[in-house]
């Protein structure tokens, strides 16, 4: 099987499809300078609509939640502490406002520490993961061993929000992340 670029039919499914499904899939991002680099996604987070409490959605509408209501396949990057941009994939079909946040990828954990590295910042918000020339998906056909967990940081959005298991991890790594793994036991 080669590679081959993911395309919107498989984000406008529902994040909790979505989000475990993006662990293996390669992270590509085009430099300025014109040169690609690649990733292999380690670690991701769902946050599935209106719902569900730690979902920005769950606050309504928003300039910020936008791209959220649109269908599946676009880029969410918002900003956080004044200092981490934090990288999401939209899911799901138009009007049902969903997520997977990108918690790893090889070599690197931590979603304000990827985007550091990959230089994601709000230009990219709204980038069509279909059609962009600087940042997609592609699928290699590499399905590792995944588990799931409770999602990082989120305690604000109580039970039953902070206890779903919708934190998916990639069991073995190809290349431990820079500063360890945030485990699933």
């Amino acid at each position: 099987m080669g590679v081959k670029r993911l395309q919107r039919a498989f984000f406008r499914r529902d994040v909790l499809k979505v989000a475990p499904e993006l662990i293996g899939k390669t992270l590509a991002i085009r430099n300025e300078d014109g040169n690609i680099r690649k990733y292999i996604i380690t670690e991701t987070e769902a946050y599935r609509g209106s719902d569900d409490k730690a979902c920005h959605a769950s606050k309504g509408r928003t300039a910020r939640t936008e791209v959220m209501y649109r269908e599946g396949g676009r880029v969410y990057v918002y900003f956080v502490y004044g200092m981490y941009w934090m990288l999401n994939f939209v899911a799901g079909p138009e009007g049902d406002p969903q997520a997977a946040l990108i918690r790893g990828i090889e070599g690197y954990n931590g979603p304000g520490k990827l985007t550091r590295t990959l230089s994601i910042d709000g230009s990219f918000y709204a980038e069509d993961l279909a059609a962009s020339k600087r940042i997609w998906i592609e699928d290699s056909g590499f399905r590792p061993e995944i588990k799931a967990g409770p999602r990082i940081g989120i305690n604000y959005a109580g039970e039953p929000w902070k206890s779903k298991p919708w934190r998916y991890c990639m069991n073995r790594p190809p290349n431990p992340p820079k500063g360890g793994l945030n485990p699933i036991t």
